[in-house]
């Protein structure tokens, strides 16, 4: 009996630091994911701007971005995209987890915290299966978000939204706002 204890409390003590350091792991690993598909995004926004015009910017994140989030999501072996409350396309819609967040994250600016700060993670249960899952706050940006984001957008850009976008809910938005979060799903091996 005490040898099945010592065995017990041996296994615990020598698993939980190694699980510790993996949850740490996956989200230093997330934080990494968010500054690559960020960085990734933002140049070919601002040069797609630069380059084209506004409107070029939507094509960026119609097509683009997609692909910005699976070469992240093979690169890092992990599910990655961005969602909001207010999604521009339906296919981003958050599920029942995120929208949980993105609801605490607008509490959490209500109280003063930094948009650029807001993170959550956890280890979750789904479907009988242990999930990693990790989202990090977009704050809007003067520049290039309200281009396409903001309320008073240019009739060409209206239309193309119009267009790509019939059931667009992410217009209106003001420096400061959350734009929406991205993130991350990784499942945990047994």
């Amino acid at each position: 009996m005490k040898t099945a204890l010592l065995f017990t409390l041996l296994f615990a003590l020598f698993t939980l630091p190694a699980h510790a350091t993996t949850i740490e792991q996956r989200v230093e690993q997330s934080r990494t994911v968010v500054k690559d598909f960020m960085g990734s995004l933002k140049h070919e926004l601002k040069s797609a701007i630069k380059n084209d015009g506004a409107v070029a910017a939507i094509r960026v994140c119609n097509i683009s971005a997609p692909l910005i989030a699976k070469k992240q999501s093979q690169l890092h072996n992990m599910e990655v995209r961005r969602t909001s409350l207010k999604v521009r396309n339906p296919d981003n819609a958050p599920d029942s987890w995120e929208k949980s967040i993105l609801d605490d994250f607008e509490k959490r600016k209500a109280m003063g915290e930094p948009i650029k700060k807001m993170e959550h993670f956890e280890t979750v249960t789904e479907n009988g299966e242990q999930w990693f899952r990790y989202m990090k706050a977009i704050p809007t940006a003067k520049k290039p978000c309200l281009l396409c984001h903001g309320s008073n957008l240019k009739p060409a850009i209206t239309a193309t939204l119009d267009k790509l976008y019939p059931q667009d809910q992410a217009k209106g938005f003001k420096p400061g706002d959350i734009r929406g979060a991205f993130t991350f799903r990784q499942r945990i091996e047994p």
